[in-house]
């Protein structure tokens, strides 16, 4: 009688020709489009510059602060430096699938086919200008938003004021150079208007003498110090 078992070997061959292969796919075509989002992340700092050039021009003083600065971090992440803030833009070396609770399964695209699911993520935290500058390691950034992308270059966003931030897209649009700068612009006009807030009283009343003394510390700045910060806190 014909043995009709599966041997592990075949089932290792099998999971890396399926599944890892689709994995492996995902995170390439997340690379390209982090390599096309460095590229529009210069292009609009470059925008923008000419944009209040010519703002000063017309005779409004600005500040030597109200510029953009656009850098390269290497092939996982990217900054946009603007004004207060600065804006991370990373992509993550992994990839992921969403547990049974999320909304994701509601869509149909995803539901069709669970490889459809399998998204490479692009992260935008929010710091501060001078925790950066100042290599301040202890003060917070916020993710303010992320971008999934999967296998067929199909996306939806989470995040703030984010104009896809809906499940309904996943499937039906296609991420293009044009979304890209939605999800961009958004992000950076967000970051304006997310403001600092003074720290309440008590977390800051006291330090000790060593601690002002010491090159190690530290007050923590950030947004949202001291306050929670809900991910349904979104401006409209």
């Amino acid at each position: 009688m014909e043995n009709d078992s599966i041997t592990p070997n075949k089932k290792i061959v099998e999971a890396l020709s399926g599944k890892a292969n689709i994995k492996a796919g995902v995170y390439d075509k997340t690379l390209d489009v982090f390599n096309e989002l460095k590229e529009l992340l210069a292009e609009i700092s470059n925008d923008l510059d000419e944009a209040l050039d010519e703002v000063k021009e017309s005779g409004v003083a600005l500040s030597k602060r109200i510029k953009l600065e656009y850098r390269d971090r290497g092939k996982l992440e990217a900054e946009l430096r603007f004004a207060d803030d600065v804006l991370v833009f990373s992509m993550s070396p992994d990839i992921y699938r969403f547990d049974k609770q999320h909304p994701v399964w509601k869509n149909p695209y995803a539901s069709k086919d669970i490889f459809n699911t399998y998204c490479g993520v692009i992260n935008v935290h929010n710091f501060l200008y001078e925790t950066v500058k100042l290599g301040r390691d202890c003060d917070p950034g916020y993710l303010i938003a992320r971008l999934f992308v999967n296998r067929d270059q199909t996306f939806f966003v989470e995040g703030k004021a984010q104009p896809r931030n809906d499940i309904s897209f996943f499937g039906k649009v296609q991420l293009d150079k044009k979304e890209l700068r939605d999800f961009v612009e958004s992000a950076i006009l967000y970051a304006i208007e997310f403001d600092l807030l003074v720290p309440p009283f008590e977390k800051v009343k006291t330090i000790t003498l060593g601690d002002k003394d010491s090159e190690d510390y530290r007050i923590e700045t950030g947004k949202r110090n001291g306050f929670d910060y809900r991910t349904d806190d979104v401006l409209k």
